[in-house]
């Protein structure tokens, strides 16, 4: 399982950097905008040149409207700016369609212009809160599009948390869908330490946080520090460790 955390700042990818060791992917985000809220052009360009080049950079598109257009430009801006890794809340797509030709734009748009470059398809949990698609439809959307990767997060940050909304039996649904579909699966949405041992067990490819490693757990008003990185991720060791032994323990 890989480890995606979310600078909303120059200052905070800095930090990130001093836990370079502990992390697998660098995501820029602006929480005040939104659950997967875009940041600017600029703060991309330069949090990319604040983290190691061997660390993949990320960067959200926002939550975006049904306008395919818009959404493939900005998408194309992400990567310009130095993403590899291309994120796309389908926010206001209402039907698996709607998001099959906002995702297209993207993919199209970001291969065209640099053909390694990693899309994925981001839906949320609670999709019945906003009136978006239903977070089991988002496999056969990034299948359908051509993306890389599915992934779930909250939309709306109140306090409830991925498994509120999606309990882990149906994250499993989703994670195998998307396994079936070669895409990897991503999962976020407020996800704490306490939850490791059930997205280890589910087989979740990439898990994505913020709050966790921020000061007094706040994604908003707290600073990420390496320290609580660290001690994600050493949670994350021992849980695939446990699971591995427990995999090849005799029945």
């Amino acid at each position: 399982m890989l480890l995606l955390i979310s600078p909303d700042s120059v200052e905070e990818a800095v930090d990130c950097a001093k836990a370079a060791a502990y992390l697998d992917i660098v995501d820029v985000k602006k929480p005040d905008e939104g659950s997967l809220g875009a940041n600017f052009p600029w703060v991309i360009r330069e949090i990319r040149e604040a983290v190691p080049a061997d660390k993949p950079l990320s960067a959200t598109v926002g939550d975006v409207p049904y306008k395919p257009g818009t959404v493939a430009q900005a998408a194309l801006g992400a990567a310009v700016s130095g993403a590899t890794y291309i994120k796309v809340g389908l926010y206001g797509c209402t039907t698996p369609q709607q998001a099959v030709e906002v995702m297209r734009g993207v993919v199209r748009a970001v291969k065209d212009y640099r053909p390694d470059a990693f899309v994925v398809a981001s839906g949320y949990a609670d999709a019945h809160r906003i009136g978006c698609v239903n977070p089991l439809a988002l496999p056969d959307i990034a299948f359908r599009s051509g993306c890389d990767a599915a992934m779930l997060d909250t939309a709306i940050k109140d306090g409830t948390r991925l498994f509120d909304h999606v309990p882990p039996a149906v994250c499993a649904q989703f994670v195998r869908l998307a396994h079936e579909a070669d895409l990897l699966a991503a999962l976020a949405g407020s996800v704490t330490v306490g939850d490791l041992g059930e997205l280890t067990r589910i087989g979740t490819d990439i898990v994505g946080v913020r709050g966790a490693v921020c000061d007094r757990g706040d994604r908003n008003t707290g600073r990420i520090r390496p320290h609580l990185v660290a001690a994600f991720r050493a949670e994350m060791d021992r849980h695939a460790r446990e699971h591995a032994a427990a995999v090849a323990a005799p029945n």
